[in-house]
């Protein structure tokens, strides 16, 4: 039992012991409770409803005309854990400034690789090889890239700097800009 008044020595004493008899224990409780987002963070909804992704893209594809930046369809379901990487990478603060200036983003939920698989046919995006799978279109919607081998399909063991390298490849091209620039 640990006294009710005690010296710094003591207090460190236990404070020791507790810690590295039950430092595992100690450290989950801890980030559990200072990140409580990391236990919500499966269950986050990303992708909406399959039946909104045609006018989605539609939508998409006139904002990005009005504004010359590319769309970005991303392949997924809130089920992949993989898909939960990528959005985190996403909203990296370095990713994000340049995914909003370059793209519009849309999720394109595939429900449990069965659903919107006419959208992934017509951008040409083998959903079988691994979500999420990502296309890119240009502000006319012409078909730039989409990826073929899964690239993504293992998020969880790739760094954000793999979604940077992505985004900067793929953005449109600004006046005055260097392809190599992510300041741009």
């Amino acid at each position: 039992m640990i006294p009710v008044r005690m010296n710094a020595r003591q207090f460190a004493r236990v404070f020791h012991q507790i810690v590295f008899s039950t430092g595992t224990l100690v450290l989950a409780i801890l980030v559990l409770t200072l990140f409580p987002s990391a236990v919500r963070g499966s269950n986050r909804e990303i992708y909406p409803d399959p039946s909104q992704a045609h006018a989605d893209i539609d939508a998409a594809l006139k904002l990005a005309a009005k504004t010359h930046k590319r769309v970005l369809l991303d392949f997924g379901g809130d089920w992949c854990g993989d898909c939960q990487v990528l959005d985190l990478y996403f909203h990296d603060q370095k990713n994000l400034a340049i995914l909003e200036a370059g793209f519009v983003l849309v999720h394109v939920n595939i429900g449990h690789m069965d659903t919107n698989l006419d959208i992934a046919q017509k951008y040409q995006v083998p959903i079988e090889r691994g979500v999420p799978a990502l296309a890119v279109l240009s502000d006319k919607g012409v078909l730039l890239f989409s990826q073929k081998s899964g690239e993504f399909e293992a998020m969880r063991r790739m760094e954000s700097s793999a979604v940077t390298s992505f985004l900067v490849r793929w953005r449109p091209a600004t006046a005055g800009c260097s392809t190599v620039m992510l300041n741009c």
